[in-house]
């Protein structure tokens, strides 16, 4: 009446003359059903939002527009299918929260005419075909392989360094390498049973053995 909406409270109507249209003024949610995209780099998928608005204007959501929840359900789809037909598949996947921004605020624009207030727009779930998500997790596995290859040939370097150190270190010494030949040997033994035959080293004997025996050694 009188070019605006009344109520709540009380007041009148004229029978067969007046129409009542009731607005519901709370935040109302809907989900927007899976659309069938396809992206920016080529890649179809199906992608479901759910979409909070408001209506601030009840006036302008009965006289701007026919059916405001039909209409703005509608939009819905639209846009979410525009926006995400702009972006690649690592945008869509990595990026909801921009992607959900920039579907609010294009979508709040549309239906501002309309007397309603878009307050949150989500994006749900995307649904990737099965063969692109096998490749994607032979892709996956092949790079954690590279990677864990990369690793190992580090370490390699790493541990062929600190040999290297510790040749140099046992070279000044003979007897620090027949130590650490025995230390090894001690090692191998301890682990199983077994019978292990080495040679002798003859520095080891030279203290007990005569010296016309060594110095034919020697020769």
């Amino acid at each position: 009446k009188k070019g605006a909406a009344v109520g709540p409270g009380l007041f009148f109507i004229i029978p067969c003359i007046d129409t009542i249209q009731v607005v519901d003024l709370r935040t109302v949610s809907f989900d927007v059903p899976p659309q069938e995209i396809l992206t920016k780099d080529s890649v179809t998928v199906s992608v479901d939002a759910v979409v909070y608005y408001k209506i601030i204007n009840p006036f302008a959501s009965v006289c701007a527009v026919t059916n405001a929840d039909r209409s703005t359900r509608l939009l819905a789809s639209t846009t979410l299918r525009t926006i995400l037909g702009t972006k690649t598949l690592q945008e869509i996947l990595a990026d909801r929260e921009n992607t959900g921004a920039e579907i609010l605020t294009q979508l709040d624009v549309a239906t501002d005419p309309w007397g309603i207030r878009v307050e949150r727009v989500e994006v749900k779930d995307v649904r990737l075909p099965q063969q692109l998500q096998r490749a994607m997790a032979a892709e996956a596995e092949a790079a954690r392989e590279a990677r864990a290859k990369v690793i190992a040939a580090e370490g390699e370097q790493k541990a062929s360094r600190a040999l290297k150190e510790a040749s140099e270190i046992i070279s000044e010494s003979p007897s620090a390498l027949q130590l650490r030949y025995l230390q090894t040997l001690t090692q191998i033994s301890a682990e199983k049973n077994s019978t292990i035959v080495f040679p002798l080293p003859i520095e080891l004997m030279k203290s007990f053995l005569p010296i016309e025996l060594m110095n034919s050694f020697n020769k």
